[in-house]
């Protein structure tokens, strides 16, 4: 782990001497020699999630019986025990673990269970939790062998004190979300101004959206009563909004930033339909829309009374488009001179298992390819977009797209990577943030995937449509850097500054630099 500040800090507030505890199992081995030893080398292993009092009177216990203790730590990519866990990243468990003076040395193991670590290190004492000590697990009976083969001994510490890490984060967790960034950014390099310098070549970038304009109403009102007869309140309205939303507001946000946008999409001959092509050519996107006289443009109206979303009325047609029709957008996709193209389904129309080939295949070449297929009110599985560059989907949509609702979200992610054959994927957690996958073939010891807590700040207007706003950014900042946790990171922050307006309103690069802004302030005084 680098030190990146001076005066013998680094950047997260840790001295060099703590840093310098954290090694690899090699240089743990350089540095304790092989058995015997004129001293008692004293083992612990396990998550370490959140360092608690059960912890710290483990490890006392641990050290009491050697000379020197070494912690090793389970890696994050084989931490499944509960869902979004671990809750602290594998990088900051080892600073927290190596700060405490009773630790000599911490170690991340690769693998997923500390055999291979014990064989190669020989503590002489191997410490275990009381917890294991009563019915050997089969994975502690594994310990106790490789333990046992070289004449070492385990031992269990006292169960006077129990408490666990997913008591603590499950009832009521800590809020780390900027230690965690600071700790990933530290890991990946990054500095906040990569953040800012990410958003200076946005306005050099061109890209195509394909997807379903949705016209979003909020009526807003007060009950005034209801029937004595039926539950059904009465309201009187007090004002009535309309935003364009769907792929229209995605192609807004990415506008507000100077991007060259067109949308290749289809309304209604109607109101809203004129509405909306009016507000996106406000806007600065270039509309290749169809008017279809048969069918009304996409319209969702939220009624809001006394502070509650009450009700939606929906007006929508999801008949799927033509072979004409079909052809015709697909041409004017191919036709068009992108960066990247970006496929935002709502499925009321343009996308299903029969469309989706054929708009795939008219992409131009060489341009970034990204999947946002949305299960709000209709059912699209992210999987007919497999091979796309990039998907964006939430947990709801990933669970469908699998099948699968039992599995905890990092092998859950990991599945679904594999089957998308994508090179990224943002899975979003809606207010626990975002988890990213990529591959880590380009350098050995790049974490396969990483997450970034929900940056959004204290008050939260309104929720709904953080995610298109995360996906404007991040696709942007992919293409513009060609870094997924620069991307990751600033798509969080535009998903978070989107929670703070009513309705859809476009996120603008200098509420994201305000945003940076403030986030750095912070980190000075970690």
């Amino acid at each position: 782990m680098t030190v990146d500040s001076p005066g013998g800090r680094s950047h997260l507030g840790f001295s060099e001497a703590v840093v310098a505890k954290i090694v690899s199992s090699d240089e743990l081995l350089e540095r304790v020699g092989v058995r015997p030893r004129s001293d008692v080398l004293v083992m612990c292993h396990g998550t370490f999630d959140l360092v608690h009092p059960g912890h710290l009177r483990h490890l006392a216990f641990a050290k009491s019986r050697g000379d020197r203790l070494v912690v090793s730590l389970t890696a994050d990519a084989h931490v499944t025990k509960a869902n979004m866990r671990p809750y602290v990243p594998e990088e900051l468990r080892a600073l927290n673990l190596a700060a405490l003076e009773l630790v000599d040395y911490v170690v991340v193991d690769s693998n997923p269970e500390p055999l291979s670590l014990i064989t190669q290190v020989e503590p002489d004492i191997f410490v275990k939790g009381f917890e294991y000590s009563e019915s050997l697990p089969p994975q502690t009976m594994k310990e106790m062998e490789s333990v046992s083969t070289y004449g070492g001994r385990m031992i269990f510490s006292p169960g006077d004190f129990v408490l666990s890490s997913s008591a603590v984060i499950e009832n009521d967790p800590p809020r780390l979300g900027l230690e965690k960034l600071l700790t990933l950014m530290q890991v990946e390099g990054i500095g906040f101004a990569d953040l800012r310098a990410a958003l200076s070549d946005l306005d050099q970038l061109a890209v195509t959206i394909v997807g379903d304009i949705i016209v979003d109403s909020l009526t807003t009102a007060t009950v005034i009563g209801g029937y004595r007869k039926t539950p059904t309140p009465s309201v009187r309205v007090e004002d009535h909004e309309r935003f364009v939303g769907g792929a229209g507001i995605v192609a807004k946000h990415m506008a507000a930033t100077g991007a060259k946008v067109t949308l290749i999409s289809i309304v209604g001959d109607d109101d809203l339909g004129r509405f909306a092509l009016d507000d996106l050519s406000t806007a600065g996107v270039n509309c290749e829309v169809r008017i279809l006289v048969e069918r009304p443009t996409t319209h969702k109206n939220a009624v809001l009374a006394d502070g509650y979303r009450m009700l939606r009325i929906d007006t929508v047609e999801n008949k799927s488009i033509d072979h004409e029709l079909l052809s015709q957008m697909a041409k004017c996709l191919h036709d068009q001179a992108s960066n990247a193209v970006v496929f935002s389904d709502f499925r009321h129309g343009i996308f299903n298992k029969s469309t989706i080939p054929t708009f795939l295949e008219a992409v131009p070449e060489g341009a970034f390819t990204v999947a946002d297929s949305q299960v709000a009110s209709r059912w699209g599985n992210i999987l007919d977009f497999a091979g796309c560059d990039m998907v964006t989907p939430n947990e709801e949509e990933v669970r469908f797209a699998l099948g699968d609702q039992d599995s905890v979200i990092r092998p859950l992610g990991s599945a679904l990577y594999d089957q998308a054959g994508c090179r990224i994927l943002m899975l979003k957690l809606g207010p626990r943030g975002l988890m990213t996958f990529r591959a880590s073939i380009v350098h050995e010891d790049r974490r396969s995937f990483f997450s970034v807590d929900a940056l959004a700040r204290d008050v939260i207007v309104d929720p709904v449509g953080s995610g298109d706003a995360l996906l404007a950014y991040a696709t942007l900042c992919q293409v513009a850097t060609g870094n997924e946790v620069i991307a990751s990171i600033l798509g969080s922050i535009a998903a978070g500054l989107e929670c703070e307006f009513e309705g859809n309103v476009p996120v603008t690069p200098d509420l994201v630099v305000g945003r940076i802004d403030e986030l750095e302030k912070a980190s000075d005084f970690q």
